[in-house]
C-alpha cells in the first residue's frame, strides 16, 4: 500500500537573514559561507512560534487538498525545536486547524523527521481501515537555539514549515528508516546538564561538556562523513525493495544541509544533480522541514509532476537517516 499527496502547504517567516549581515558578529563574509555551504540567506522566526508556523502550512495543505478538518483523523508534528516540553506541538496545531476528530502526536527524528513521519503515517493508513486522511507537519525554529559566536553552526540554519495531507492508495511505495545511535553525541542540543559527580554508565560521552543549555553543537567533519554515506545508503535500501534505480527516479529531494553534501551524494548515487531539488540557498537548514519545503516548491514551480516517482532521502541528528520512494 502506498499514499497519495492531496495537498501540500509551506510557511516561512518574513524575516530574512543574508550572509552579510552575520559579519556584523562574526568573522565571515558572504563568499565563505556560500563556496561552503550553497546558503545565501535563511527565515528566522523571532520569537514567532513554532506551532504557529506549523499551523499556516497545515491550514496552506488543508485548503489545497479540499479535505474537510474534522474529516482528518490523525496529525503528526515533526519538531526538534518545539515551543514545550509538553503538550505537543501536533495537539496545538490539531486544535488551531479545526481537525477535532484527530489523534495527535510529535516525533523527533531531526532533520530525518518528515521521512520518519511520512512513513509512519503510511502505517496508520495501511492498518486502520476507519483512517482517511493524515495530516503530516514539520515546523522548526532552529535560530533560536543556535550559539551566534560560533561560525562554523550559526551560519547555516533557517526556520520555517510545512505540511501535507495524505490518504492511503495502492501508487508506489517504498521506505527505509535507520538509525546509528553511537553517534549520537556528533550533533546536539542539551536540555539538561547533570552534575559531574554523578556517576552514570554509558559509552555516550558527551563532547560539549561546557555548553550552555539549547544551544546546538555538532562536529561538523563527522557528520559530513556520515552524511555523503547516509544519503545514498538511504535510497539504496529504500530501492532494493522494489528493484528500482536511480535511473528510474524523476526527482531527488534531499535534505538540504549542505550542498556539498548534496553533490558528493549525487556522485555517489550516479545521478546527475539536474535530478535534485535545492532549496538551501534561500532556505537554509530547517531540518525536518528542509525535506518537505523543498519537495512544496518543487510541485508550486511545476517541475514535480502527477505520475512521477520520487525519491525522499533524509539524515539528522541521532544519527538518523531514511528514505522514501513514492508515486506523487
Amino acid at each position: 500500500m502506498g499514499i497519495s499527496i492531496l495537498g501540500m502547504g509551506s510557511y516561512v517567516p518574513d524575516q530574512i537573514m543574508t550572509n552579510d549581515d552575520f559579519t556584523r558578529f562574526v568573522e565571515t563574509d558572504d563568499e565563505w559561507i556560500r563556496t561552503r555551504t550553497g546558503i545565501s540567506s535563511r527565515h528566522m522566526a523571532g520569537w514567532e512560534p513554532t506551532w504557529y508556523m506549523g499551523k499556516q502550512a497545515s491550514l496552506r495543505a488543508i485548503e489545497a487538498s479540499g479535505v474537510k478538518p474534522e474529516d482528518i483523523g490523525l496529525v503528526i508534528s515533526c519538531t526538534a525545536t518545539s515551543d514545550f516540553l509538553t503538550p505537543s506541538m501536533a495537539s496545538v496545531i490539531q486544535h488551531e486547524v479545526g481537525a477535532v476528530n484527530a489523534a495527535a502526536f510529535d516525533m523527533n527524528a531531526a532533520c530525518s523527521g518528515f521521512v520518519y513521519a511520512t512513513d509512519v503515517a503510511r502505517r496508520f493508513l495501511e492498518t486502520d481501515d476507519s483512517l482517511k486522511y493524515v495530516l503530516v507537519v514539520a515546523n522548526e525554529a532552529l535560530t533560536r537555539f543556535l550559539d551566534f559566536t560560533d561560525r562554523s553552526s550559526c551560519i547555516l540554519f533557517g526556520d520555517g514549515a510545512a505540511a501535507v495531507i495524505l490518504e492511503k492508495s495502492d501508487k508506489l511505495y517504498s521506505s527505509a528508516l535507520c538509525s546509528d545511535g553511537s553517534g549520537a553525541s556528533l550533533l546536539c542540543a542539551r536540555s539538561l546538564k547533570v552534575a559531574p559527580e554523578v556517576a552514570v554508565e554509558s559509552d555516550f560521552e558527551d563532547p560539549f561538556p561546557d555548553v550552555p543549555l539549547h544551544k546546538l553543537q555538532q562536529n561538523g567533519k563527522e557528520v559530513y562523513k556520515f552524511a555523503v554515506s547516509a544519503l545514498p545508503k538511504s535510497f539504496e535500501l529504500a530501492a532494493e525493495k522494489i528493484g528500482v534505480t536511480k535511473d528510474d527516479i524523476d526527482w531527488f529531494v534531499p535534505h538540504q544541509a549542505n550542498i556539498r553534501i548534496i553533490e558528493t551524494a549525487a556522485k555517489k548515487l550516479g545521478a546527475p544533480m539536474e535530478k535534485f531539488i535545492v532549496t538551501l540557498d534561500h532556505y537554509g537548514n530547517t531540518s525536518s522541514a528542509s525535506i518537505p519545503l523543498a519537495l512544496c516548491e518543487g510541485i508550486e514551480k511545476g517541475l514535480i509532476k502527477r505520475g512521477q516517482k520520487i525519491a525522499l532521502i533524509g539524515f539528522g541528528a541521532g544519527l538518523t537517516y531514511g528514505g522514501i520512494i513514492f508515486e506523487y
